[in-house]
């Protein structure tokens, strides 16, 4: 059964509405916390106050566990409710990568539109691009043609304000602390037009290409 019918069930035994779960639910889980915890059975027994037998067989699918011995897990193990009928997220192989870029000692990257910093460059194959711009473009006319790469982007304005321009949709003006998701294979471009050059920051999903 899924995680979400797991908390609908949670839900109606708090509510009072339902007596008891199925021991599939509750019986693989308390068997999970148990272990993880390293405790035995009597050790369960001692925090609830449930006898060793009732426990076993709660793990075992043998019975369905009352409202009143859910009452006494949850308040024994020192759970909530949810963490008795939802499985705990699995680890990932993650390892634990990060890559720090201090204000100013990004990879400069300058075109005749955009003056780019690429932002995280240490780390390797990455899932997103991100960047700050300073956008030099004053008009369209400094656009030879769109702006296009594969993939989405995030894009906020840090500083100053812009128009972005995109093929499908009209120019939309942006200030400061105004963001945007948009499919970057669309065509786009951005232009200043604020009194001063305005700053962006862009996220990008790594698929082809990156807008440089």
């Amino acid at each position: 059964m899924s995680s979400s019918n797991d908390q609908d069930a949670a839900l109606q035994i708090a509510s009072g509405r339902k007596a008891f779960v199925e021991p599939l639910q509750l019986g693989t889980r308390l068997r999970e916390i148990r272990l993880a915890n390293q405790w035995t059975l009597a050790d369960v027994s001692e925090r609830t106050g449930l006898a060793r037998s009732t426990l076993s067989k709660i793990e075992n699918d043998q019975i369905s566990p009352t409202f009143t011995a859910v009452q006494k897990l949850i308040n024994g193990l020192n759970i909530d409710l949810p963490q008795l009928f939802t499985p705990p997220r699995q680890h990932s192989n993650t390892l634990g990568r990060r890559d720090l870029t201090r204000h100013g000692q990004g990879q400069p990257h300058p075109t005749p539109t955009y003056e780019h910093e690429l932002i995280s460059c240490e780390l390797t194959q990455k899932r997103m691009i991100p960047f700050k711009t300073v956008v030099r473009a004053r008009s369209m006319t400094d656009f030879s043609e769109w702006v296009r790469h594969d993939g989405e982007e995030f894009l906020m304005v840090l500083e100053g304000e812009i128009q972005l321009f995109t093929e499908l949709y009209e120019p939309l003006a942006m200030s400061q602390g105004d963001s945007i998701y948009f499919d970057s294979s669309m065509g786009h471009a951005l232009v200043s037009v604020g009194p001063q050059d305005a700053v962006v920051l862009s996220v990008c999903t790594r698929e082809n290409g990156t807008r440089l």
